[in-house]
């Protein structure tokens, strides 16, 4: 009897170490829930910014896609190797 008790307590389903592991289970997705809200706030950050102003559009277009204005000249400064 001793070692059925001893086998639920520390192996069966409901154990100990199972009870742990889905502690910690549950800590890795709160974890990683926190992780992709505060992605998602700093996306929906950029989306409300980039519909609002053409000012984010602009700094978008020219960092992501290298454009200029009208009448800029572009310079392109390339370091030298070695």
């Amino acid at each position: 009897m001793l070692t059925g008790l001893s086998y639920r307590l520390l192996i069966a389903d409901g154990s100990l170490i199972h009870t742990y592991q889905l502690r910690a289970d549950v800590e890795s997705a709160r974890q990683e829930n926190e992780d992709l809200q505060a992605r998602n706030a700093a996306l929906e950050a950029e989306v409300t910014d980039l519909k609002s102003g053409q000012a984010a559009l602009e700094a978008r277009a020219r960092l992501s896609l290298g454009m200029v204005k009208k009448d800029e000249t572009f310079y392109l400064i390339v370091e030298p190797r070695g």
